[in-house]
């Protein structure tokens, strides 16, 4: 079968190759691939930046954001044949840390977790591949080809409830206005959770045409083009920062409403920038405001994300995927175009 594979670790060592079918022991359901998102993440895995192949293993089969149908399955278990399936990336630490032991491999202390496609294990960039039930989350057969927005939908549905379980440190937390910095992906899933949420929204993106301006107000939500400086006064209950820029970071840290929250989900390059680290203390300490990054989901995220892709309008999310491309051509489906918002690698063209 045809599978996306790399060495990591070696820039421009991405390719289409033929590998063997995957081992039973590697998981008990047999999933034939439909769909694989790309991510800036598989960028930069086949830049070199990093990534790694399963033990005794030299190359890494691409792949984190799957869809897929079931065509095996053991009898009498909660899947059947023609499910349709989305994998969880992450795995829990073999030692377990007590995160892991508990579920909540996405809060991993020690750092010896696994992930699929990007750490240890093989991904799910391969015609067939197999997954263990419990990794396995089923999706509703009417989300259909959407259900490939599982994975960073889930990613956002922890941010919102981390956002919340902070939020509740007090009890007469009413937060209304919600400022999302960066109209990737991320960043107007995490618009459209805040609508569902029925919050007021504004999401700042340095992009002045394209499909993104649209896509937010289709959502309802107030699209923001210009400097960061002219949101300050919206003073935003919540900020979710998916840009990962120091300087968009260095803006909004700070600078919520008193009690506010800032997430920071996205992950940026380095850019050394001085910082009043004094005035920011001063404003976090006198405002009780709180800051904190956040990464991956556990199972009860990715459920959640599910529940909200279908409350969600189908056609808006139909939107968001720009380009669909057969695996014939996925070195297209890496190429960062100004137009893209989530690039699909799409099994069934």
């Amino acid at each position: 079968m045809r599978a996306i594979t790399l060495l990591p670790g070696v820039p421009h060592s991405a390719q289409l190759e033929d590998i063997p079918e995957p081992a039973e022991s590697h998981g008990s359901l047999l999933i034939r691939t439909l769909a694989l998102g790309v991510c800036g993440t598989d960028r930069e895995i086949v830049s070199g930046a990093y990534g790694e192949a399963p033990p005794g293993a030299e190359r890494l089969v691409l792949g984190h954001e799957s869809y897929g149908e079931v065509i095996a399955a053991p009898p009498g278990g909660r899947f059947a044949v023609g499910d349709r399936i989305v994998g969880i990336v992450r795995r829990p630490d073999p030692v377990p840390c007590p995160a892991c032991a508990a579920g909540e491999w996405d809060m991993c202390r020690n750092g010896q977790y696994t992930e699929r496609g990007i750490k240890g294990i093989h991904g799910f960039g391969s015609e067939r591949f197999r997954i263990e039930p419990s990794y396995a989350i089923k999706v509703e057969p009417a989300l259909g080809k959407h259900s490939v927005l599982l994975e960073p939908t889930s990613v956002v549905a922890k941010a919102w409830d981390h956002i919340e379980r902070i939020g509740r440190r007090f009890h007469s937390w009413a937060p209304r206005r919600v400022l999302v910095t960066g109209a990737g992906p991320i960043g107007l899933l995490a618009a459209m959770m805040g609508m569902q949420r029925h919050h007021e929204v504004y999401v700042l993106d340095r992009a002045t045409d394209g499909p993104k301006p649209q896509l937010v107000r289709d959502l309802g939500a107030l699209y923001l083009s210009g400097p960061i400086q002219d949101t300050i006064e919206l003073t935003p209950d919540i900020v979710i920062e998916c840009t990962g820029a120091p300087t968009v970071i260095a803006d909004v840290m700070g600078r919520s409403a008193p009690s506010g929250v800032v997430c920071l989900l996205g992950l940026g390059g380095h850019h050394e920038m001085s910082f009043d680290f004094g005035e920011f203390n001063k404003a976090m300490v006198l405002n009780n405001d709180v800051v904190f990054g956040s990464v991956n989901a556990n199972r009860r995220h990715y459920e959640l994300a599910a529940k909200s892709l279908a409350d969600a309008d189908q056609a808006w999310l139909g939107r968001l995927i720009s380009r669909r491309v057969p695996l014939s051509n996925w070195q297209e489906a890496l190429e960062n175009r100004p137009d893209d918002i989530k690039v699909v690698i799409d099994f069934t063209l």
